[in-house]
């Protein structure tokens, strides 16, 4: 952590960290005030688990330290995730504060921990900005990969459901590690990030982090192609967590995270479902052609530069809050619905409801049934991975919803100690009817949400091309969405 400043306020030392974050990526000495990161702990327990050192994983051409942590009887073939703090953190803030351990006991994986320090960077950042370390087979990309087949050795982790999670300088470094090993890496979630290959150098970093570098999807999608040459996928599962009060690294970088790996999916860039989540949080989805979430944007209104938390003891509730541990939304819970990890603890022996189908849609709901479960006292239904009821019968019906939308919902059955089963295999109903399709912000937001796209520092909006003015948060404009995916301007009146 950052040392502190005599007579400074908390909000003030708050600041003066974020400046100095970005000041070390771009290469400023470390005499301006910063601390190495605290040491993690050599060994600690939690809700029975191990978290622990491992100093033996190969030849470590990054220099860095790896430590993880393990639930008690982790059985082989589990996932495994592989969390990066962000600058000014160590391995142990992570471990104690983003709320990866909770969702490792109940989805049953283990998680490494990397952690660089004041020897590589004057402020602990991992070195997203620096082609001689952050490249296929090089330097800390190298580093991290060398842990993964480690932990894959020690823990006998599933090869094929390895994923990778960072915040910040850990979010650049995670974009970095999907384009350089999308042949070691299912899944990935930057945090407060930047795109895959944004910098090539420290004096580059600046501009990655304060504006747009004014690349096409094609251009930010061939640095992906380019990272690992002759490779044609599968292509990894991405997740975009971005605050949209952002100063350090500034929200465009989402917009082009967005840009770069739907182009790389071939999938395009309107949005497939868009819905609210707590916290202010907007998630907008891009599906792969086979109708599954290939890209998802978190968007967290208000939020600055952090990774999102949301501190208590619910299902979707997670982390501690602090020093870029911002208090809006468990940002962990809904990454790793977003990868398939949850499974729940094992002990009740209930398997997966089967034949969960949609049996009717109106404008305001949808009617699920599915087969029954020997031993189920009740049945748990999931909405976009949160829950949305209980029953005690094998049908339910989810109202309250919007009209023309797309939920996706799993089941599980629950036995008579309360105990929840594995949750069954999603599906997806849209209801009935047109959604309501008009949107007034300004236009950089409407840009954000993918309604709207920028060129030359103009806004055009999507599917009409009509040219919205400066991309800018000045200017506001209402969009009308009269097709899916095809925007105009409605400044004058919107239907409701």
């Amino acid at each position: 952590m950052d040392r502190p400043v005599r007579r400074r306020s908390p909000v003030a030392r708050a600041v003066l960290a974020l400046s100095l974050a970005l000041a070390s990526a771009i290469g400023i000495p470390a005499a301006l005030g910063a601390a190495p990161a605290a040491a993690a702990t050599a060994t600690a327990t939690a809700t029975g688990g191990t978290y622990q050192q491992v100093s033996d994983f190969g030849a470590n051409p990054g220099n860095l330290a790896m430590y993880t942590y393990v639930p008690a009887g982790l059985p082989t073939g589990a996932p495994l995730v592989v969390a990066l703090h962000g600058c000014g953190q160590s391995a142990n803030d992570y471990y104690t504060g983003s709320g990866w351990p909770k969702y490792a006991d109940a989805y049953r994986f283990a998680v490494v921990f990397p952690q660089t320090d004041s020897g590589n960077n004057p402020l602990s950042c991992f070195s997203w900005f620096d082609s001689s370390k952050d490249t296929r087979g090089n330097g800390e990309a190298a580093s991290v990969v060398q842990m993964v087949g480690r932990a894959e050795s020690l823990y006998g982790s599933d090869s094929r459901r390895v994923f990778v999670t960072g915040l910040s300088a850990g979010g650049g470094l995670t974009a970095d590690l999907l384009a350089d090993y999308p042949d070691v890496f299912a899944g990935g979630a930057v945090d407060s990030g930047l795109p895959a290959q944004c910098a090539g150098t420290q004096a580059a970093a600046s501009g990655c982090q304060n504006g747009s570098r004014n690349l096409t999807p094609a251009q930010w999608g061939d640095k992906v192609r380019s990272s690992d040459p002759g490779y044609t996928g599968p292509w990894p599962r991405v997740a975009i967590w971005q605050g949209t009060a952002d100063y350090t690294v500034r929200p465009v970088n989402s917009t082009e995270l967005r840009d770069q790996w739907t182009d790389v999916w071939g999938i395009g860039r309107t949005p497939s479902t868009t819905r609210s989540l707590p916290g202010g949080t907007t998630l907008t989805t891009y599906d792969d052609g086979n109708g599954n979430p290939a890209v998802e944007l978190y968007s967290v209104s208000g939020m600055g530069h952090g990774l999102a938390v949301a501190p208590g003891s619910g299902p979707d509730q997670c982390g501690t809050a602090g020093a870029y541990f911002l208090t809006t939304i468990c940002s962990s819970y809904y990454t790793a619905q977003f990868w398939g990890l949850a499974t729940p603890v094992s002990g009740s022996g209930l398997p997966a409801p089967s034949g969960l189908t949609v049996t009717g849609t109106t404008a305001d709901s949808v009617s699920l049934s599915w087969h029954p479960v020997g031993g189920a006292a009740s049945y748990e239904v999931y909405r976009g991975g949160t829950r949305a009821g209980a029953v005690t019968g094998t049908t339910y019906t989810d109202t309250g919803l919007t009209a023309g939308t797309s939920y996706d919902y799993t089941v599980a059955a629950v036995d008579s100690s309360g105990t929840v089963g594995a949750r069954s295999a999603t599906v997806r109903a849209t209801t009935s009817g047109r959604a309501p399709a008009c949107y007034t912000t300004d236009n950089y937001h409407q840009a954000l949400a993918g309604r709207a796209h920028q060129s030359g520092g103009y806004t055009y909006a999507n599917g009409s091309g009509q040219n919205m003015g400066l991309w800018n948060l000045l200017v506001t404009h209402t969009l009308e969405e009269t097709s899916p995916g095809y925007y105009v301007i409605a400044d004058s009146g919107c239907p409701a």
